[in-house]
């Protein structure tokens, strides 16, 4: 990598990069004037109703569709090709599965109704009769009689079985993580209308470029005829990294109907037809020496997934190199069911794999007497443990060290010590790791003839401040204060992008955007004889040499560059990663077992802050999903059908405003990584949930004495367990 281009930014002046700015739209979302894609209503508006199938396995054999056609307002029912049967998964790039008229879970969509309004549309949906073949179907991922296990997936080093029989202490756990949904705020919705042959699709997006390769391929159209249009996403935490039924249908159906239609999921729709958190069962083995050196580790997880798909939790992801132990085994195993497919949501992997794990590590600390802080460090490795690759930059320890001092970890007390009244009170820590990636991107950074720049690239904002982050990387580089620098992105006309997702949006789409800028700085300094490092861009002033202009008297403008990145070699020679460390105090009610988190702290390692506002509201959202995942969160499938049953936000329970205690999120200064990316900066979305939950787990036994497995961790499961009152 340069290393000239993190000093370059380093030496900007502007005061932009990595302050507390705003979100630019910000004022546009509060009141209401910030447009998402249900609200396009254009002309002569069509409205269509998904319809789901009402078996778990099997054949649609026919649709009377008769009736629903001649109520009032129905305008067309189609059902087969090209309504596809759950959402792509991330990055596919192509079409999901179109298999009508096969059935593989209850609530497959299998039909459109499109009528002139909703209720039309929604009636007319309801009424119709459908006849099924209806087969046999496996849907517990414990019996599964079909278990897949991905070659790329297993591993074994050593002599584990050994290492744990020689071992001075050793635990084997099994741990158990129910299944969640993304659950955002808007639900997906698209609004498809055609001309001259050409689709405009204002959709719920997050990653454009693969979403626009996946409408295409549904729909069998070359690319260049497609549109996607989403300049405001609200929230998507993976649910929308892929095309998704309702956008396939709209555009079908507004082509056969030479008018716009609009496709709105309901919310049990969002439930049921979006690709789910697979829940997993992990069996964590550790032993170590008399010192507590670990010598062995294994972590051997089931996850699950529709017959079929490639995608499954990589469960381990964050185990193989957070950790020593050089007798080591890894199995991981797909359990074929039917039940609504799984995908990625908020960090995949670690959101999970970190609450079997760091669970594990507080039972061994416990087990050995050693403080569950001094544990980890003294097992973390000078270089990753599976392939001996050197770390970019680890600032596990740090977070560690620094976060004690800040909670007030050296209070804590032995296991049910501590009684407040009716509460037994306790303290938990979990170590925080997320892999760290950059992905191809591309931005187009004009300067105007007025003196203020133009930022374009198809980068989405799900709610993550792309539009604040972008506006300060242009205008710290080009000496512009923000109200000069104007972002137009969530257009897929536009220079394409990573997207959002994989907490790499910011980082890879950031550095396109400063590759860029840092090309328009050539052109200035070109302009004025002087060398790029001899520039000085400030509020709207070029200064170089003897030279002192105002960027809007330069001749030649507007004057355009393109910014370019892709991954280079850094990510196959270094182990890259985002860390931190979370410690939580809880309450335990010593007669009901409620648990209620009373203060959480998380502080994390990211590289350079881009937007210090934007990174702890990313924190903050995600230390809260830890509390979800800990406490409340869990889809809940019949046994005898695979069915979702709690497929809304009144019974599936994330956390409210109660729940929620004092967050404070710290982001920790000078972790700069040159091996990342140009602009020294690592992701935080995903970081801040990996290892929450975990941390609250191992409060919840610091509080009472009671080791719960199986998360989220309710009532029922503490209660058995809690002691007798001193």
């Amino acid at each position: 990598m340069d290393k000239a281009q993190p000093r370059l930014l380093d030496a900007m002046s502007q005061g932009l990069l990595g302050t507390r700015l705003s979100r630019p739209e910000g004022a546009l979302k509060v009141t209401g004037r910030a447009a998402y894609a249900a609200e396009h209503l254009p002309d002569n508006l069509a409205t269509g109703v998904l319809v789901r199938a009402t078996i778990t396995k099997g054949k649609v054999s026919h649709i009377d569709s008769d009736g629903a056609k001649a109520m009032k307002g129905v305008l067309a029912v189609f059902n087969g090709d090209p309504l596809v049967r759950n959402p792509a998964q991330g990055q596919a790039g192509e079409a999901p599965a179109q298999v009508l008229p096969e059935v593989h879970y209850f609530g497959q969509p299998i039909a459109l109704v499109v009528a002139s309004t909703f209720e039309q549309a929604r009636a007319a949906a309801q009424s119709m009769t459908v006849t099924y073949e209806e087969e046999d179907a496996e849907v517990e991922p414990a019996t599964a009689s079909t278990v897949d296990k991905p070659k790329k997936s297993q591993s074994d080093t050593g002599d584990l079985e050994g290492a744990l029989r020689d071992a001075a202490t050793a635990i084997d756990v099994t741990y158990a993580t129910a299944p969640h949904t993304s659950a955002a705020m808007e639900p997906h919705a698209s609004v498809a209308e055609w001309k001259d042959g050409r689709l405009t699709l204002h959709g719920s997006y997050q990653m454009l470029k693969h979403n626009l390769a996946e409408l295409a391929d549904a729909l069998d159209m070359s690319e260049d005829n497609v549109r996607i249009l989403a300049p405001y996403v609200g929230g998507g935490f993976g649910s929308k990294l892929g095309i998704a039924p309702e956008a396939v249908a709209a555009a079908h159906a507004a082509r056969e109907l030479k008018r716009p239609v609009r496709v709105v999921m309901g919310r049990d729709q969002v439930f049921q037809m979006t690709l789910r958190r697979s829940e997993t069962t992990q069996r964590i083995r550790l032993g170590c020496d008399a010192s507590g050196r670990m010598t062995a580790l294994a972590h051997e997880d089931r996850v699950s997934n529709l017959p079929g798909e490639a995608f499954s939790e990589p469960v381990a992801q964050g185990t193989h190199f957070l950790y020593g132990g050089e007798n080591r085994r890894f199995t991981h195993e797909v359990a074929r069911i039917h039940r609504p497919g799984t995908g990625s949501v908020r960090a995949p992997g670690e959101a999970v794999g970190m609450i079997a794990l760091e669970c594990a590590m507080d039972e061994l600390a416990e087990a050995t007497g050693i403080d569950p802080i001094e544990l980890r460090v003294m097992n973390m490795r000078e270089t990753t443990p599976a392939d001996g690759l050197p770390y970019s930059e680890r600032g596990l320890e740090r977070c560690l060290r620094e976060g004690a001092a800040r909670f007030g970890w050296d209070g804590r007390r032995p296991a049910a010590q501590r009684l407040d009244g009716d509460w037994w009170i306790g303290m938990g820590v979990a170590s925080a790791v997320r892999t760290n990636q950059m992905e191809e991107s591309v931005a187009r950074v004009t300067l105007q003839s007025d003196g203020t720049a133009l930022v374009e690239t198809d980068m989405t904002d799900i709610g993550t401040g792309s539009y604040a982050i972008l506006t300060q990387i242009a205008g710290e580089m080009l000496g512009l204060p923000a109200k000069k620098v104007r972002v137009r992105i969530g257009d897929s006309d536009l220079p394409k992008s990573s997207g959002s997702g994989g907490s790499f949006g910011a980082q890879s789409c950031g550095s396109a955007v400063f590759l860029a800028c840092k090309g328009l700085r050539e052109w200035i300094a070109d302009k004025l004889d002087v060398s790029p490092a001899d520039l000085t861009l400030r509020d709207g002033v070029a200064t170089g040499g003897n030279v002192q202009m105002s960027l809007a008297d330069f001749a030649g403008l507007p004057q355009t560059s393109e910014g370019h990145v892709k991954p280079g070699d850094t990510a196959d020679d270094f182990a890259i990663a985002g860390y931190g460390a979370h410690f939580a105090e809880v309450g335990v009610h010593a007669d009901t077992g409620e648990v209620r988190v009373r203060r959480m702290l998380g502080i994390f390692s990211i590289g350079r802050v881009l937007n210090r506002l934007t990174a702890e509201s990313q924190c903050h959202g995600a230390m809260i999903w830890g509390i979800g995942s800990a406490l409340t969160e869990e889809l809940m499938h019949d046994p005898r059908d695979g069915r979702i049953v709690n497929h809304n936000l009144a019974e599936y329970h994330v956390p409210v405003h109660l729940d929620v205690p004092q967050l404070d999120a710290i982001l920790l200064e000078d972790t700069r990584d040159d091996q990342a990316n140009p602009i020294q900066a690592k992701g935080i979305g995903e970081l801040g949930i990996s290892g929450a939950a975990a941390s609250i787990g191992n409060a919840v036994f610091n509080a009472c004495g009671v080791r719960v497995r199986d998360f989220p961790m309710t009532p029922d499961k503490i209660i058995a367990g809690l002691p007798d009152r001193p």
